[in-house]
Formats: structure tokens, sequence, C-alpha cells
């Protein structure tokens, strides 16, 4: 039945719809002071994940894009007023300029914010990788983020993570336009642990870096889940930095 259950879920169509924690745990308050909540305005209001990597700029998925942005740092139960947290609107969405929208390659955005976030307890940045820093399969990190529970479940209000294996390519062989040299491949097929819808543009975190941003998953969220591979941007993401 294991067996059969498994082949019926590899032909399930597969889509553009990953992004919640599904099989996690909620996290410790504040315990990911780099999470950031998007709420992104536009004629379908929607939210994603973010992560902040320099007090004025915060990273996520170009898919995140809209007419506007509000990010929310120092958040843990996004329904609250909680006192940890800042408000800021985006100033500049800058997305990849080979981005592909139909098959989400290149689906990396950067958020110039109005005004520099104030580094607190609950809100700091996270280091980047190196542009040779190519995470291998085996490897366990972290996902998180405000997304679904399950298919048919409501958004998280708290923020929830997930402990997921890197997995070699072959694992993300029924996703279009899959490239392992952009793309990381997360999350074991034999695991009910993924990301899910809502947590798009969230931080894969591996010993305390930032290495992919939720992109893409199964619609009936079974991993893995496609991740963009941040170590693959670095000269573009430093170039956006610096202002040039």
């Amino acid at each position: 039945m294991q067996a059969l259950l498994f082949l019926v879920a590899l032909l399930l169509p597969f889509g553009a719809g990953a992004e919640e924690i599904i099989g996690g745990v909620e996290a410790k308050p504040h315990s990911r002071p780099y999470m950031v909540y998007l709420t992104t305005f536009d004629d379908k209001n929607f939210t994603c994940g973010g992560f902040l990597i320099n007090p004025q700029f915060v990273m996520t998925a170009a898919h995140c894009r809209g007419r506007e942005i509000t990010v929310t740092l120092g958040a843990h139960n996004v329904k609250n007023r909680e006192s940890t947290q800042q408000k800021i609107k985006v100033e500049k969405q800058i997305t990849h300029p080979k981005l592909d929208s139909s098959s989400k390659l290149n689906d990396i955005m950067l958020l110039k914010l109005q005004k520099k976030a104030q580094l607190t307890r609950a809100v700091d940045v996270i280091p980047l990788p190196s542009p040779s820093d190519f995470i291998k399969p085996g490897k366990i990190c972290l996902a998180a983020g405000w997304g679904s529970t399950g298919v048919n479940e409501a958004l998280s209000d708290t923020l929830r993570e997930v402990e997921l294996r890197i997995m070699d390519k072959k694992a993300c062989k029924y996703y279009r336009h899959y490239d392992n040299s952009i793309h990381v491949c997360v999350g074991s097929p034999t695991t009910l642990k993924s990301v899910y819808k809502g947590d798009s543009g969230g931080p894969l975190v591996c010993d305390g870096v930032a290495h992919g941003i939720v992109s893409k998953g199964a619609k009936d969220a079974k991993p893995p889940a496609v991740f963009t591979r941040i170590s693959s941007y670095m000269r573009w993401i430093n170039t956006v930095l610096k202002g040039k």
C-alpha cells in the first residue's frame, strides 16, 4: 500500500504553489530574528516570507513581487501587535534581470526598505554564502515560515520551522526547468516534511547561513521542493547592495 501511495504521489501534477511549513513545529518566539513577513498589495493580496540580509535589504522570491509590499520584522504571531515588531514599507523591488516568470527561473528578489531596520534581539540579519559555497546532498538544514500546515489548512499565525534534508538533483527530476546550478532540491520524499503555500521567499538555513529561497513545490505538498540557490547569485546580490 505504501508503495502504491508513493507512486500515485509521483504521478500527481507538479505546480508553482509550494510554500508553508508541513510536518514542522512552532518556532521559539524570536529565535529566528532574520525572518520577515511580507504583505503584498495587488489585485490579489497575499503573503510571503523573506529574510533580512542587511538593515535596509530583505531577500525573497521574485514571484512575491506586487504593486506594493510592506514587511514586518521581529514577528512571531503576525496576527498580534507585538512590541518587537517593526513594519516598514518597501521602497524598491529589485528582481533578477534574467527572471523568467513562467518557469520561475532566477526566482530571487531584493527589497530595499524605505528606512533601515533597527537591529534588536528580535530583528537581526543572517549571513549569506560565498559564490563557491555549494551546499551538498545529505545536509540537514532548516526552513521557516507562516505558511499552511497542510494542503487544506489555513496559513499559520505563528512562525513554524522544519528540518529538511538536501537531496540529490535526481529527486527533483519531475520538476520542469529544474537546474541544479541555480536550484537546491530540498526534502526527502519518504518524509512528509516540507514548505507549502505562504512560505514562498523564506530562507533555507544551513549552519546559520542562508543558502536557499523557497521557490516552488508540488501541489499535493509532497517533498521535495525547489529552492533558489543563493550562492549562484552572490555577484549580482553584492552589486545591488553596493548600489551599482
